[in-house]
């Protein structure tokens, strides 16, 4: 039977595996981009990553849990996608910019689906609220970085 800090734990460890997954990527699209504010910004996106990374391993640790490590074969396939995106986009940096626009997107739904969870602990909650908003305004940025094309 699994506990409540175990199943809590569980969750934040598929956020965090996530969140490894957004860093890595993040980091692949600033090799990738040309345009200066644009490889800045990816930079700054990868770094938060990490930090919510670290945030989330000592939330998972106040649990109990294991903290895992890992990386997805999924974002082994999107960031090998974004490296054949890049060889043959005839604009690199518009493809980074998609690319980017629909990561943020499915960040921000796995975020509402663990917040969904009405039992989650006040700290953790205000946590995952915390890092959301920081993912809802890095939306509006790309948004921003889209007419510097």
């Amino acid at each position: 039977m699994i506990t409540y800090t175990e199943k809590v734990g569980n969750k934040l460890n598929d956020l965090l595996e996530k969140t490894y997954d957004a860093e890595k990527g993040f980091k692949k699209a600033a090799e990738n981009a040309n345009n200066i504010p644009l490889k800045n910004y990816f930079e700054r996106k990868a770094q938060e990553r990490y930090d919510f990374g670290h945030a989330l391993k000592k939330e998972i640790s106040e649990f109990g849990t294991e903290v895992e490590k890992g990386d997805s074969f999924a974002s082994k396939a999107h960031r090998s996608w974004m490296d054949i995106k890049a060889l043959f986009s005839t604009d690199n940096d518009e493809a980074m910019l998609e690319e980017a626009i629909k990561g943020e997107k499915a960040a921000l739904e796995e975020y509402d689906d663990v917040l969904g969870d009405t039992s989650l602990p006040p700290s953790t909650a205000s946590l995952l609220v915390s890092q959301k908003n920081k993912i809802n305004s890095g939306l509006n940025t790309i948004k921003s970085l889209e007419d510097l094309k």
